[in-house]
């Protein structure tokens, strides 16, 4: 019995200016996907392209273990978008085979009365063919539990992004205008003009 389950959730956060506009450091996806998740859940590989390694979830009888593939990519203006290209489950191989995830999520940097607020969503979505004998469950029991987890992963992300983020963010900008004031200028300029 193929089931879908779906789930979204919002994001809005204030952004304390810093020297440095937070529009630069979100042109840096490997940050961005550092505030997502523990470095030890996440493996970089290739251009713009991340695996995170979810914690395992129980659902139902079931302990399964997500590892996704991301796509995470920003554009001049340092809106970041976030796109699933691929997915694994661990734990029943019965699902694995038989699972589609779609993760398609967006932050963006706004204007609102002239201070700088993140708005974001992410939109969740999981097909999968529910193994025996799960599927003699209800179907709008499953569908409910199904949706219910998702809710509370991309919960966590979110909670997760706010706290590590903005702090990120922060520590970031001034080691970077530290930097910048250190460097000095390779030739000195002269008021030695020739006569």
């Amino acid at each position: 019995m193929y089931t879908r389950f779906t789930a979204s959730q919002a994001v809005e956060m204030a952004v304390q200016e810093q020297p440095v506009p937070i529009q630069h450091y979100l042109r840096q996806p490997q940050r961005v996907v550092a505030a997502l998740a523990a470095s030890s859940q996440i493996e970089p590989f290739g251009d713009e392209r991340f695996r995170l390694k979810m914690r395992p979830l129980n659902f139902m009888m079931l302990t399964i273990q997500p590892i996704v593939d991301l796509r995470v990519w920003a554009d001049s203006d340092g809106t970041v978008y976030v796109q699933s290209v691929g997915c694994e489950i661990r734990g029943v191989e019965y699902i694995n085979q038989r699972f589609k995830l779609n993760l398609v999520g967006k932050l963006q940097p706004q204007q609102v009365n002239g201070k700088t607020v993140l708005k974001g969503r992410a939109d969740l979505e999981v097909q999968v063919d529910v193994p025996p004998p799960l599927d003699f469950t209800p179907k709008p029991f499953l569908e409910a539990t199904g949706n219910g987890l998702l809710k509370s992963v991309l919960l966590t992300v979110k909670q997760r992004l706010i706290h590590h983020l903005l702090a990120d963010y922060g520590a970031w900008a001034s080691s970077n205008l530290g930097q910048m004031s250190a460097v000095k200028p390779s030739v000195a300029p002269t008021n030695n003009p020739i006569a």
